[in-house]
């Protein structure tokens, strides 16, 4: 990138490579860009990278039907009985039949993580 000179009158004696693309071009006042068509595309690219990652994929969630006790892979809904399932939580399918099963159920834990109490002071 080259330096901006300038002259006893006020004038540029060089140009400065565009902020978006690079090309060069004679500046006026604060223009990052020599053009609006790179002002709006390098708007567009900064709003790109702060936009907030997605959530995980609900297929990685076990539910169970209340009325049939199905289990599904990512249905919400029993397409038998027509309700909506409750969320055993993650899971995928078993390993040995392929059915659903729920991370907790592969691990063994049946049981809650006790609670921790606030400290009083």
């Amino acid at each position: 990138m080259s330096a901006i000179t300038v002259s006893n009158d006020g004038r540029n004696d060089t140009t400065r490579p565009c902020a978006f693309c690079g090309e060069p071009f004679a500046p006026s006042g604060r223009r990052r860009y020599h053009s609006d068509a790179c002002r709006v595309a390098a708007h567009r690219a900064r709003r790109v990278r702060a936009q907030v990652p997605a959530r995980a994929p609900r297929v990685a969630t076990v539910y169970e039907c209340p009325a049939c006790q199905g289990r599904f892979l990512g249905e919400q809904r029993c397409p038998e009985c027509n309700l909506f399932c409750r969320s055993l939580g993650p899971g995928g399918e078993c390993p040995c039949c392929g059915d659903p099963i729920s991370v907790a159920e592969l691990l063994g834990s049946t049981t809650t993580l006790p609670r921790i109490a606030p400290e009083s002071h």
